[in-house]
């Protein structure tokens, strides 16, 4: 028996990333408290009560000087303005996901642009949704709540609308929406903002169903992300959402061969290892109980199911799809686990309207049966509203309907044609009871346009074609009737760029890749923007110079600096050229998507970099010092260290001044923490500035009274004044009884000295 985890289950980058962000301030004993349950857990946020983290609705539940940390799922902009009105602290861990939603209603709806969202109404990330939204909202979770907001308001089928989806939503239901809206709404714009982590959690949620006895969803009853995994894998198998691993005792196995796990965003590695750990237990129990002896036993292996990664990988997937559905379903294993074809297909379907379907089912059939002899060249003999006569050469008479010549609907025949030109067409049916055979030049143009793309894989041939759809990992270009599918990692210039903007749009494009046996494309619009960012490059490099001053806009972050596009080349910010004071991270100055000025601080034209600065002269704390704190300014200063010979104290941000121990108090101390401490606010005298060496003098015995040290001082004089005389008494007495002895000592000394200077005269 198999235990097959999946790769995806657990916590996504938003939720890891909030969760961990609510424990660092906890641990660091900030008062914290969130903005809603921060996510759809009760373990965690049970274990996160203990550690006396807060769930608050309103701000008046706030209590003072605490961190309210806004959810995963975001909240409307009204309600982060009414907590930023208390004075609390906010910290947003809303999920980037989210937030871009957020950032698309904000931009593009209006008050006669209403937005509709798919999603449950009730759940807060779309309550925090509808809060960026200027104009009327709508929420559908199906397709029949869809049609129903259509009904309603049919001016929505021509007039512009917004369409976005909660970022777990379902992807089976949101093709469905899209078809539809594709269909009947003219001037809808789409923007597809299910969250890559969950596309990727259901998909593979539904292959391991496929090939599974028994699937385990395990995450909280109230995530949405996680019911939706159960919804997806019970159609294909028997499915459990548990929340906890005690619930797995409840499940009979016996009978199973296979068993699939996969987990909703919300849940901690922890419990997953805890599943994992019950379940190999009872499976290992009812395996020794079972079998003759216990050295048969086997162990439950647990494996995990990785998906393709590549832009190769997931085209062969594919392609070798319906081999894996034909075996049978013991000799699925999880190294072998790709999308099967029929989820493949149909998730593709589902993104196509009605009528490239059948356009292009058609197409494929043609192609698949196509000879040399269906190929022909017809003579136009006549035009009417409805079809185009021509002769092929042939006993049967010749038409060809308007829409099988062109796509456009307001074609008219008698403008670009007239009796005697020759056209390219592909016969597709022939009816010898009237005489008569029906062509198609679109098919025929199609056809011709796949031997182009077939021979252009090894070529740098450049296509230009309109994005139709996008789809799971990727887009579809239509190219003279061919549709060529580029995935969304050389889509964009970027891999940060969102492709939604590329929708109905015309592109260009290379051809890297040909299945000429399933008649499928692959293309590269970066191949081409490449070499456009080419031609930008060397245009700047040939004008570039230090100290030029450029408009940018801040494309990704590192934790020692920002890249910065600056007109189709790229330069870093070193963290350093950040900020005046020291910062931990970029993201503490900067976020991604912020324009910004920047000058040039130093070039290397061989290895292409460029090194910019950002930080503005006037801001810096020496300048701030010399314009506005002139000496003998007096000032509110903390104090942030000491030394033996003083302490220091912050003037300004950035700048800190000494207090020499003989400044802090007008008597004698012995050392600095006798008067002062870390973190005390007094108020001192600017009394020196050395700008070149950066250093500033600061006084607190300037401030005080001269009067109370003169006193002080005068009586320490006294005392050191008695002092001295009771000493120098002492030592009087002391030379006067030793006098007779000191002075018969020298004369007795020099009676030698006398007699030996007579000897010497």
């Amino acid at each position: 028996m198999q235990i097959k985890v999946a790769k995806t289950a657990g916590f996504c980058f938003g939720v890891d990333r909030a969760v961990n962000m609510v424990y660092s301030m906890s641990e660091e004993g900030k008062n914290v408290c969130t903005l809603g349950p921060l996510i759809h857990n009760p373990q965690v946020i049970e274990d996160l009560e203990q550690r006396g983290v807060l769930v608050v609705e309103n701000p008046e539940e706030v209590p003072a000087g605490a961190t309210v940390v806004v959810r995963t799922h975001g909240v409307a902009q009204s309600v982060l303005e009414n907590f930023t009105g208390t004075g609390a602290e906010i910290c947003d861990a809303t999920c980037p996901f989210v937030k871009k939603i957020h950032d698309i209603v904000s931009k593009n709806s209006a008050q006669d642009i209403p937005v509709l969202i798919a999603g449950d109404a009730n759940h807060p990330e779309v309550c925090g949704i509808r809060g960026y939204c200027k104009g009327k909202t709508h929420t559908f979770k199906d397709l029949a709540e869809l049609n129903e907001i259509l009904n309603f308001h049919p001016e929505y089928l021509k007039n512009k609308i917004l369409v976005v989806a909660q970022t777990t939503f379902s992807l089976k239901e949101w093709a469905d929406c899209v078809k539809q809206i594709n269909l009947h709404c003219t001037n809808a714009i789409l923007f597809d903002t299910i969250c890559n982590a969950t596309q990727d959690r259901q998909t593979e949620a539904l292959e391991l169903s496929i090939v599974c006895d028994v699937m385990i969803v395990i995450g909280g009853r109230q995530s949405s992300n996680t019911a939706k995994l159960k919804s997806v894998c019970e159609a294909n198998c028997k499915t459990y959402h548990i929340e906890r691993p005690e619930e797995i005792y409840g499940i009979d196995f016996r009978s199973c061969n296979s068993i699939g796990i996969t987990a909703g965003a919300s849940t901690p590695a922890g419990i997953i290892k805890e599943v994992l750990k019950t379940m190999s237990e009872i499976l290992k129990d009812d395996t020794i109980e079972n079998e003759e002896t216990a050295a048969q036993a086997k162990e439950t292996e647990v494996v995990e199911a990785v998906p393709e990664e590549t832009v190769t990988g997931e085209v062969q997937a594919e392609e070798t799809a319906q081999e894996q559905t034909d075996a049978p379903e013991e000799e699925v294993t999880v190294e072998e686990a790709t999308p099967v074809e029929e989820v493949s297909a149909e998730a593709e379907k589902d993104t196509r309207s009605v009528e490239e379907i059948a356009f292009s089912e058609a197409l494929e059939e043609s192609l698949k049966n196509m000879s040399t002899d269906q190929k022909v060249v017809g003579v136009v003999m006549g035009m009417s509203p409805t079809e185009i006569q021509v002769d092929i050469g042939r006993k049967h008479a010749g038409y060809v309907p308007l829409d099988e010549y062109s796509v456009d609907p307001n074609f008219d025949p008698k403008k670009e044609l007239k009796v005697g030109d020759k056209i390219d067409l592909i016969i597709m049916k022939t009816n010898d009871m009237e005489g008569t055979v029906m062509l198609s030049k679109i098919r025929c143009d199609a056809m011709q346009s796949w031997f182009d793309v077939v021979d252009a894989e090894n070529t740098e041939e450049v296509f230009e074609g309109i994005v139709t759809d996008i789809i799971k990992g990727g887009i579809l270009a239509n190219t003279s009737g061919v549709r060529v599918f580029i995935p969304a990692s050389l889509s964009t210039a970027s891999r940060n760029d969102p492709i939604e903007e590329l929708l109905h749009k015309t592109v260009k494009f290379r051809i890297i890749e040909v299945n000429k046996q399933r008649k499928r494309a692959v293309g590269s619009i970066r191949s081409v923007l490449k070499d456009s960012l080419s031609e930008v490059e060397d245009a700047f490099w040939s004008q570039v110079a230090e100290g030029q001053i450029y408009e940018g806009k801040v494309k990704s972050m590192t934790t020692y600096g920002a890249f910065v596009d600056i007109g189709g080349v790229d330069g870093m910010i070193h963290i350093s050229e950040l900020a005046w004071k020291r910062i931990k991270h970029p993201s503490d100055v900067l976020s991604i998507g912020d324009t910004v000025e920047v000058n040039i601080k130093s070039l290397d034209p061989e290895k292409r970099r460029i090194s910019l600065g950002y930080k503005k002269a006037d801001e810096n704390p020496w300048e701030v010092l010399r314009r506005d704190y002139p000496i003998n300014s007096v000032i509110e200063s903390e104090i942030v260290g000491m030394t033996t010979f003083g302490a220091f104290a912050k003037v300004i941000p950035g700048v800190d001044g000494l207090i020499h121990i003989s400044q802090i108090a007008n008597r004698h101390i012995e050392k600095p923490q006798d008067e002062l401490k870390i973190g005390q606010t007094v108020t001192v005298q600017i009394t020196g500035i050395d700008f070149d060496r950066r250093r500033v003098s600061l006084s607190i015995r300037a401030l005080l009274d001269p009067m109370e040290g003169e006193a002080e001082v005068a009586e320490d004089d006294a005392a050191s004044t008695e002092e001295t005389s009771l000493v120098e008494a002492t030592e009087s007495a002391l030379v006067e009884v030793a006098a007779p002895a000191e002075e018969a000592a020298p004369a007795e000394e020099a009676a030698p000295a006398e007699e030996e200077n007579k000897e010497n005269e």
